[in-house]
């Protein structure tokens, strides 16, 4: 459905090359060849130019196993971000835009995928939650390039400055991911520690240099924006009347209405729940 909202809601001369990574192992069922082939179809109607291609990553996921996360709370799956530097064919991109499965488009991204990375590996939006209670890099030099924060620069304290960003959309510079190993020292991280949120927490602690985003490019509060561009449908935090973490995904259509009382998406969902059947 995420690809979906981009081919409705973008221009037809946008050209979109997407990757869908899967394994197949830890009880994870892997994409299927002829759901990525009906996505192939799809995105070519849309532009002849575009592509769908999977790739199953399981024997790098294998031979680099995150033992000591693999019984969080998210699926391994979620980890495979930390691994698209030793994909041949992701890694000799120039820039990758990974995006979670829960992503929605709502505009042109073009402005944030074309934005200058010259020097950064990472570019992405701060968490609505974890900036206010994480900061791996709290004593940090913000350098005069805007957005920049530099963690290898001369360091002063600060308790006001956040840099924690939520890895539900980033913007990778491959280039320098490579250089840096910073994905390689993630993937390494989240095999020997256990953390909440282990490859979000891992990728900001090892990311070296990042550019923050405005909040339009991941909007993760259950209800978009006027402005928002990208709308992530992530889990929310409810305290009333009691506490609970709220989990509605975009294709959850009975969810999207009651709950969230988003209608915005409904041509969006009237044409995914045909497609589905056609694949199904």
């Amino acid at each position: 459905m995420s690809i979906l909202s981009f081919l409705m809601r973008t221009s037809k001369d946008c050209i979109y090359n997407i990757y869908i990574v899967t394994i197949a192992c830890n009880g994870v069922k892997p994409f299927r060849q002829k759901a990525a082939e009906f996505l192939d179809e799809l995105v070519k109607k849309y532009n002849p130019k575009s592509s769908v291609t999977l790739i199953d990553a399981t024997d790098v996921f294998v031979k680099n196993l995150p033992k000591k996360n693999m019984g969080s709370y998210f699926t391994p799956a979620s980890m495979l971000r930390l691994y698209i530097d030793k994909i041949p064919e992701i890694a000799k991109l120039d820039r990758v835009l990974y995006l979670d499965y829960d992503v929605m488009c709502r505009g042109d991204i073009r402005e944030f995928y074309n934005t200058d990375l010259r020097g950064v590996e990472v570019a992405g939006v701060l968490d609505i939650y974890g900036r206010r209670f994480y900061k791996y890099h709290g004593i940090i030099k913000r350098k005069r390039d805007e957005g920049v924060i530099d963690d290898r620069a001369n360091k002063e304290w600060s308790f006001l400055k956040q840099d924690y960003m939520n890895s539900g959309v980033m913007l990778f510079n491959m280039s320098e991911c490579l250089k840096t190993k910073m994905l390689s020292k993630a993937a390494e991280m989240c095999a020997r520690r256990w953390m909440m949120l282990a490859d979000q927490a891992a990728l900001n602690k090892c990311i070296e240099r990042r550019k923050l985003m405005p909040r339009k490019y991941n909007e993760q509060e259950e209800r978009p924006r006027r402005d928002t561009v990208l709308h992530h449908f992530s889990n929310n935090f409810k305290f009333f009347p009691y506490f609970r973490v709220q989990k509605v995904k975009p294709f959850e259509i009975d969810k999207v209405h009651s709950i969230l009382k988003i209608t915005e998406y409904d041509d969006i969902l009237k044409e995914y729940t045909k497609l589905n059947r056609r694949l199904n």
